[in-house]
């Protein structure tokens, strides 16, 4: 279900992530259940999952609440080209650029208000051809305004420290080498369905029998997201998660709290390396980083048992590492609102 022969469909996501989910990925195709028809990404972020996957008969849906990150994945699918010429005519090669983006994207500069009021004189100003052709160089332009805007995302987050997109990485990179990921991840992407909506709204629109809603929230006390995600969100997800009338998975950060917040479902831990860590641990080489991760299920996972060559990536992943987990709680004793 998971894997081709080849394993021709296993994309790396075509921008870093915080947080993002390729090396769990194994682990989670194991751990979801049999037969489902529908795959949604209620928190999309790099869309690890998705592009993980082979595609199959089952529909698939990218959500993110970032505006700035959907957009980008909008162009990715329908504009690639346009995207790419874009990307070229972007130096970036400084921190002042750097800000010059970020400003972009928080619109206090480059906007393109002024541009219906620019066709409107062009009307009254100009007469026939001249008129036709500069109408046509503005409507392009207004048409690019989501490319610009994505390519400026797209730079930000490439050049930023380990993907945040919040400071600049100080470091050389040759923003071409990943273009041949955006074409690659266009054609996976066309037959995706790509939301804009919050958690709260996602859910209750797609929760029907055959859907798999696959959670990754921000982390609980973890400050590095772009969109704010409080205490009330952490406590609102727990009530959705548990009101969920199809399958549900989600993933965490291994902490008291969430183990306490989602005791009666599902848990299961996993401790992976930290590599964002250990990449920029220069000071104390010799210590191993690792980050604890917890995978909880609405389901019991006994009731949907894995061919393990459909479900590991042996042979076509080999970059990843095999990463052990280890059932903690076991779930749906008395709470008939974890069975689906």
């Amino acid at each position: 279900m998971f894997l081709g022969e080849e394993g021709a469909s296993i994309l790396k996501p075509f921008i870093p992530w915080v947080g993002g989910k390729t090396a769990l990925r194994p682990i989670l195709y194991r751990l979801f259940p049999n037969g489902y028809t529908r795959l949604v990404e209620v928190f999309g972020g790099a869309a690890a999952v998705t592009f993980g996957r082979e595609p199959d008969r089952c529909e698939e849906v990218y959500n993110d609440y970032n505006s700035n990150l959907v957009n980008l994945f909008w162009c990715v699918r329908n504009r690639p080209l346009a995207l790419i010429r874009e990307i070229g005519f972007l130096p970036l090669n400084s921190r002042q650029e750097f800000e010059v983006l970020r400003k972009f994207l928080r619109e206090e500069e480059f906007t393109d208000d002024y541009l219906k009021e620019e066709m409107e004189l062009c009307k009254r100003c100009f007469e026939p051809p001249e008129r036709e052709e500069l109408l046509e160089l503005l409507t392009e332009k207004t048409e690019l305004g989501d490319v610009r805007k994505a390519a400026a995302f797209y730079k930000v987050i490439r050049y930023s420290y380990a993907g945040s997109g919040t400071s600049y990485g100080g470091k050389p990179i040759d923003i071409r080498r990943g273009l041949h990921l955006i074409w690659s991840c266009s054609r996976r992407l066309q037959n995706v369905v790509i939301e804009n909506l919050s958690y709260e709204a996602i859910v209750p629109k797609y929760d029907a029998p055959g859907t798999l809603l696959y959670f990754d929230p921000p982390y609980y006390q973890a400050e590095c997201y772009e969109v704010a995600f409080g205490m009330r969100d952490h406590y609102r997800l727990r009530e959705l998660f548990g009101e969920c009338g199809c399958y549900a998975v989600l993933s965490y950060n291994d902490h008291p709290f969430i183990r306490e917040l989602y005791k009666g479902f599902w848990i299961f831990s996993v401790t992976r390396q930290n590599t964002m860590a250990n990449r920029y641990a220069s000071k104390h080489p010799e210590k191993k980083n690792e980050y604890g991760e917890l995978i909880i299920l609405n389901y019991d996972p006994r009731d949907h048992p894995k061919d393990r060559q459909m479900t590991l990536f042996d042979q076509t992943d080999k970059e990843q590492p095999e990463y052990e987990y280890t059932l903690i709680c076991e779930g749906g004793k008395g709470d008939e609102k974890n069975e689906v």
